[in-house]
């Protein structure tokens, strides 16, 4: 069985909405064929209703089921709205901050990374990494399992950033793992990254491969800083293997500029014929 799944991340609509990127993408979809496009937070650039409004009906326009989590940039910028009702506009398009997407090939777990009173930074609670664990385990046995949030786990390849990840990470990205966690996916630093847990961090005995990933932004709210990208990523998960797939806007299309494979499971990578 194989699945494909499509990531984008920091779409920050209400600054730049691009017409040409956005049908490109759709196009795109269609050509790939995925079964779920996941969209790993700031969605919207100020959090406001109609910025919520705009990002869910792009999303929705693209033709396959969208699961959404959100970022720091989804939460309302004023007082009190802030504090009082953080999510109200964001579930008000997507019913809940922590949804879950199932079927017998893919099984994919939401997180909300993201907190009122920090700016950048985001964190997740131990009721939250507890949930988490229920709802990855609770995956069909054949599922290819993914959590999603929005603060990253990896560095910036490139630029310099202020964006701190997750707070704790190591103890986050262990959870996850531990409850079954195949994949994780965030965004919030604008740029792609990916790596197999084996390659950043010494795991004694036959442990599953774990790879986490960093989708680049789709959108471009500051389109002259360097070292922030435009993309996005295609997963498939076969039998044996996952391979990564980045898109990166270029010539006036999305166009594939990289591909690595990675081992699933148990063992170490065997391409499949």
């Amino acid at each position: 069985m194989t699945v494909r799944l499509l990531h984008v991340s920091d779409l920050h609509t209400g600054t730049r909405e691009d017409r040409e990127v956005e049908a490109a993408l759709a196009s795109l979809v269609g050509q790939l064929g995925p079964e779920l496009v996941v969209a790993s937070g700031d969605l919207t650039h100020r959090g406001r209703r109609e910025q919520h409004e705009r990002a869910a009906r792009f999303l929705a326009s693209l033709g396959a089921p969208v699961l959404a989590v959100p970022g720091n940039h989804d939460l309302p910028y004023t007082f009190p709205a802030r504090f009082t009702g953080p999510w109200v506009e964001f579930e008000r398009q997507w019913q809940t901050t922590e949804p879950t997407y199932s079927s017998e090939g893919l099984h994919v777990v939401g997180l909300n990374s993201a907190r009122p009173y920090r700016h950048q930074g985001g964190a997740l609670r131990a009721d939250q990494l507890r949930d988490a664990a229920a709802r990855l385990q609770a995956a069909p046995e054949r599922a290819y399992r993914v959590a999603v949030l929005h603060h990253h786990m990896l560095g910036a390849p490139w630029r310099a950033s202020r964006k701190r990840p997750v707070s704790h990470r190591n103890h986050v990205l262990r959870s996850l793992v531990e409850a079954g966690a195949d994949l994780i996916l965030a965004g919030h630093i604008h740029q792609g990254a990916v790596s197999e847990r084996h390659e950043f961090e010494v795991v004694e005995g036959d442990v599953r491969a774990a790879v986490v990933s960093i989708a680049p932004g789709l959108g471009q709210p500051r389109p002259n800083r360097l070292g922030e990208a435009r993309g996005l990523q295609l997963y498939e998960a076969g039998e044996r293997t996952l391979t990564v797939e980045t898109y990166i806007w270029r010539g006036g299309d999305w166009g594939l500029t990289a591909q690595r494979v990675f081992a699933r499971g148990l063992g170490l990578l065997a391409l499949e014929r």
